[in-house]
């Protein structure tokens, strides 16, 4: 195994072990977008989810990235064909964000020095949720391995949101049904 590969072999027992120490999402997000940069030395990494209406991507956690990027403005599913093609399930690579006509924020991106962008799914089963970027600051065509990488860690992060969705709706009805107890114990 080369030592690139065995990198990306520990920051991904680094992920695991990130998203088994916390069910809260925000932390975690935070910690696997730090992760992505330090693993792949890229600029900036970032999680958006799908809000309820699956219309708009919106921001779970980023690193590396502006408050002026990060609050360019919405993420628009029906605005973004790149984002349709990635929530469809597909990995998408783009070269030069700064050039590409499916960057919703082309701008944005090139005020930001942002070059390539390598954009990944967050599935549950079939069905995505979100999706996972990086950033680079100069032109780059990245390997398998790194895409490779970037996907485990994406659906690993979908895993961890999935379960920590699952434990919040667990202890909500948790909840309710103790209080319904003491309610008819009271009477």
């Amino acid at each position: 195994m080369k030592g690139k590969d065995m990198d990306y072999f520990k920051a991904l027992y680094d992920v695991a072990r990130v998203i088994n120490a916390s069910l809260e999402p925000s932390r975690v997000l935070q910690e696997i977008a730090r992760c992505v940069v330090s693993a792949m030395k890229v600029k900036a990494s970032s999680l958006r989810l799908l809000d309820s209406r699956n219309r708009n991507l919106i921001l779970g956690a980023s690193f590396g990235l502006s408050d002026k990027y990060v609050q360019k403005g919405p993420i628009l599913v029906e605005e973004s064909g790149l984002d349709r093609k990635v929530l469809e399930g597909n990995t998408v690579q783009i070269r030069d964000a700064r050039t590409d006509k499916g960057f919703q924020y082309g701008a944005m991106a090139r005020a930001e020095g942002i070059r390539s962008v390598l954009v990944v799914p967050l599935m549950v089963e079939k069905r995505a949720i979100g999706v996972l970027r990086v950033y680079t600051d100069r032109i780059r065509e990245f390997q398998e391995t790194e895409i490779k990488f970037l996907e485990a860690v994406a659906n690993l992060s979908a895993i961890a949101l999935e379960n920590a969705r699952l434990h919040e709706t667990l202890q909500t009805h948790c909840d309710l049904m103790t209080a319904h107890k003491y309610r008819i114990d009271d009477n």
